[in-house]
């Protein structure tokens, strides 16, 4: 994997106090990363890093959009990014022994570094913004967004699906409201 030399951010040189960094992100920034389960990411994530003295304090603004398929009838649609992400960097001497730390919110690189790279906290961050099931969001008038037709023919093969049934259990609907 080629590092993302554009999401260094030198800490050495920044006052104490807060920055603020912005970073368009596009499917080519994915690249890097795999095979996605969206495309046409189109995002924008904003970061406040705030330097302290052993610690910075950085907070993702995640927004934009980004097209997936539909869990339900296969179709596209544009989902909508967006989230807030908290992340604490601390300054350590021996970051590998801090790694063991369970905590996902807190980070740890080396004391003698002077860069920090957010471009994997970007990847991840984009990726927790995006849910784990896709569906059409409802229309309106409060139908499902979903292709009517395919709605149509799940529910046609759920019914079959039905009458299908095993009558070896046929007995056991007598006690299902008790």
């Amino acid at each position: 994997m080629k590092p993302l030399r554009e999401f260094d951010i030198p800490f050495v040189g920044l006052t104490p106090g807060v920055h603020s960094f912005e970073y368009q992100i596009t499917d080519s920034f994915f690249e890097n990363y795999g095979e996605q389960d969206f495309r046409d990411c189109q995002a924008t994530v904003k970061l406040q890093f705030d330097k302290k003295a052993s610690f910075f304090m950085l907070k993702f603004e995640i927004g934009g959009k980004a097209m997936v398929d539909c869990d339900r009838c296969g179709a596209p649609f544009e989902l909508r990014l967006w989230d807030d992400f908290h992340l604490v960097v601390k300054l350590v001497d021996n970051p590998e022994e801090m790694s063991n730390d369970e905590d996902p919110d807190v980070a740890y690189i080396a004391r003698t570094e002077s860069h920090v790279n957010v471009a994997d906290w970007i990847y991840e961050f984009i990726n927790l913004s995006i849910p784990m099931q896709h569906i059409h969001p409802d229309l309106p008038d409060g139908r499902p967004g979903c292709d009517p037709e395919v709605l149509a023919m799940l529910a046609k093969m759920s019914q079959q699906e039905e009458e299908k049934s095993n009558p070896i259990w046929k007995g056991l609907d007598k006690f299902k409201n008790n």
